[in-house]
Formats: structure tokens, sequence, C-alpha cells
């Protein structure tokens, strides 16, 4: 664990929000890279530059239903004066053994299908008579129809340019081209290139596997029922669903109750499918604050050769002041210990953990942290802020008038507030008041 003070210092003095990131990127690291099948590679990110093999399309072929022929025998054409030509077989996309289409002749043809030798250009279906010979066709004879509809006359009312409806070979991309570079996201236009010019399989850094731990004895699972003094869990439910959405695969370990000894044993349990393990509850300073007592010993201080050590602090900010964050158990996983409080947690998952999670995603700097801008606050009255804290306000941000809007009270555990929240407001630490109007960093959560 990287830190830039002693442990023992940590309970003595105020973080600032910078130096407990600071201390967190340090520490982890991007994960190894793996081969993986392209849709099992959604999400990841590419760790080499991919290259194409063959040109796409691999042959020239037809953009178009309609008719393969030489721009001589169409020259001209009108619906008056059709150009005659004999069809000499189908040509469909996959086909392998291509007719040759010679003076006087045409070929029908299928979007996708290669252009057959002696053709220079397509004429679509709807400048012809289809080979039936009325007026204008509105489609092609089924394939079932044949030989009928694949031999016989065609009736060409217009006349075609050469490479009229013709799609070139190369034309999308040319062989040894770059394909997707080195740090591109896989996504589903990417996952649909790398399966165009035939890649099975990709090199990429995986998703993080995330385990979110909560604790306390006073926590139900969502649909059971409550009973005196219980309340639902719902830290664990919005901390699995934000790693998700950090594009990590998250695992949710229910309510954990308040024993030092069975959250000890949980945590060593998760640890064989964990990159990260996040906690949320038990890390303030009162008696039942298990997740202090049991990472304490679980980790066994800073020498520990199987730990590696979980600092408490108290940071400068509100809400989220209690943190922990360390290395547990024989591959140093990372461990962030945040607040029990819902609203604190989420904040805190926001500013420390989302950026732990893009970090081991192998992610560009650029994209480790949310995106803020500036926008004025529009309230009705002055906001108070604690000195000497960075305090985080939910917030409503109208991108059109350039203004934000604090959402709810300032209440650590009031989540309905965060549910129609879509920014964090940034009260600066020197600030202690704050009017309507005043610029001020706005953190974006979309």
């Amino acid at each position: 664990m990287s830190s830039t003070a002693p442990q023992d210092t940590g309970h003595h003095r105020l973080w600032s929000v910078d130096e407990h990131l600071a201390d967190i990127l340090a520490a982890v690291r991007p994960l190894e890279p793996i081969e993986l099948q392209l849709l099992d590679a959604q999400g990841c990110v590419l760790v080499e530059d991919v290259t194409v093999p063959v040109a796409l399309p691999p042959f020239d072929n037809s953009s178009m239903d309609g008719y393969a022929v030489r721009t001589a025998d169409v020259q001209g054409a009108s619906e008056e004066f059709p150009a005659v030509l004999a069809v000499i077989g189908d040509v469909a996309a996959g086909a392998g053994e291509l007719p040759t289409v010679g003076p006087g002749q045409a070929a029908r043809i299928m979007t996708g299908a290669p252009l057959p030798p002696g053709a220079e250009a397509v004429v679509p279906v709807e400048w012809t008579d289809g080979g039936e010979g009325g007026g204008a066709a509105s489609g092609m004879a089924p394939a079932s129809s044949a030989p009928e509809g694949a031999g016989g006359e065609v009736r060409v009312h217009r006349s075609a340019e050469a490479r009229a409806h013709v799609r070139s070979r190369g034309s999308d991309v040319q062989a040894g081209d770059l394909a997707l570079a080195a740090g591109t996201v896989l996504g589903p236009p990417q996952i649909a290139l790398l399966a165009a010019i035939g890649r099975g399989t990709v090199r990429v850094r995986p998703r993080p596997r995330v385990v979110v731990l909560s604790t306390g004895s006073e926590l139900v699972q969502p649909g059971e029922a409550l009973t005196p003094g219980t309340i639902y869990d719902s830290n664990s439910f919005a901390l699995a669903a934000a790693a998700r959405d950090a594009g990590a695969i998250a695992y949710r370990v229910g309510a954990v109750a308040d024993d030092a000894d069975t959250l000890r044993a949980t945590i060593e349990d998760q640890l064989i499918r964990a990159d990260l393990l996040v906690t949320t509850g038990g890390v303030s300073v009162g008696a039942y604050d298990v997740v202090k007592e049991a990472l304490t010993s679980v980790a066994g201080g800073e020498d520990d050769v199987d730990g590696g050590g979980i600092d408490f602090r108290k940071l400068a900010m509100q809400p989220g002041k209690p943190q922990g964050f360390g290395a547990i158990g024989p591959d140093h996983t990372p461990l962030l210990a945040l607040p029990g409080n819902p609203v604190s947690s989420y904040v805190s998952f926001e500013l420390f953990v989302r950026p732990a999670i893009r970090t081991l995603r192998g992610l560009p700097q650029t994209e480790i942290v949310r995106p803020s801008v500036r926008a004025a606050l529009k309230a009705d009255k002055a906001i108070g802020s604690p000195a000497g804290r960075r305090q985080f306000l939910r917030g409503a941000y109208d991108a059109e008038s350039g203004t934000v809007s604090p959402v709810g009270g300032s209440g650590s555990h009031l989540i309905a507030a965060l549910a129609h929240a879509d920014s964090l407001i940034v009260v600066p630490e020197d600030v202690t008041s704050v009017e309507p109007g005043a610029d001020l960093e706005v953190v974006l959560l979309g």
C-alpha cells in the first residue's frame, strides 16, 4: 500500500480528498491482459493494435437486387426503347461458381453477391421489367420459381454508368489498415468490426471483479419483512450497480452481521473472486464498527506479510469523513472501506472506488474520474458549508442554462434525493457560505 504518511498518523490528522485518491491510484495497477472471445470482451479495453488481415468487402459486390450488366448493352435504354438482354443465371450472396456475362447478356444478382466476370454495373430490379415482360418490376421473382426466373429475357429501362451499385473491394477497409487502436473500449460497433475482419478472440484487460460487502446487523434484504429496528440493505445494491456502471463485474454479498469473526471469514472467502473489495459500514469510531475491528486484525498492520495493511482515516470532506484503504490477502487485493450512510457511501464510491475500477480496467488517465463543469448555483438562499471540509451536495444540472440546483437536504441518509440527482456540487474547503449565482465545480454523474 502506498501512502503519503505512516499508518499511525492517519488517526491524528485530516486527509484531503485529493491525497486519499492519490494514495489509492498509486496502489492500484491495471489488470494483466488476457485473450477473450469477442462477446466476452465487450466493455473491455483493447491492449493491442488490431490490423485488417483482409480487405472489406473482400470482393466487388452488388449493393442492390437487380441485374449485372455490361454498360455498353444498356446505353441509351429507356422505357420506350428498353435494352433486351438474355438472362444467363442467378448470382446469390455466397455464390462460388460465377457465370461470365457476355455481350447482350445479364445475370440476376442479389445484394451482397459478388459481381460476376464481364459485368461492369448493376441495374436495380426497379429499372427493369424483372423478366416478366411487363412494366417496371417492384421486386425480384423468388429463386424458387427458377429456372424461369433465372432465364429468359429482361428489359432494362435505364442506362447505367460503370461501377453503378457496385461496392468495391476494400471500400470499407483495406488489408493492413489499422482497424482498432490499443486503448479502445470494445462496444457493439467495435465487436462487429472485429468479427467482420475474422477475429474470433482479442487481447484485452478483463473487466475487474468487484466484491461489495455491506455490514450491519440491522440490515434486511429487500423482499423480506422488516422487524422493529431493522432497515433494508440499499448500500450493497447501490454500490454493486455503480461498480457495474463503472465497467466491473460486480458480486454483491448481502448484509454481514456486526461480528468481527464472521466478517473476517466472509472477506477471506471472497478474496478468491475479487480484484477489488468494497465494504460499506462499520468504519467510524463506534463500539460496533466491526469493519475497522476485523480488518485491523486480518491485515495485521503495515508489517504483515500476508495482508499489507488497512489504513483508516478521517477525510476533510462531507459526507464521507471516515474512510479506509489498503491491501489484503496473499495477492494484496485492494480494499476500500466506505462509510455506512447511503449517501456517504455513494459519494465515496464516485470519488474513490470508481476511479480505482477504471484504473484496473486500464482506461486512459482522462477517463478515470467523472467529468466536471462550472455552473452557477440556482438556489433561493445562501448555502452553508463546514469550514475546512470539501462538501459534496447532490445537484440537478441544467446544461442549457449552465446552472445547478441542490436536490434534497444535506443529510447523509437522504437516499430519495440521490435518485433525483445527476451531479455533485463541490463546495471548496475554504468556503463556508455560497450565495445564489456563485460559480461552482459540478461533477457530472450521468
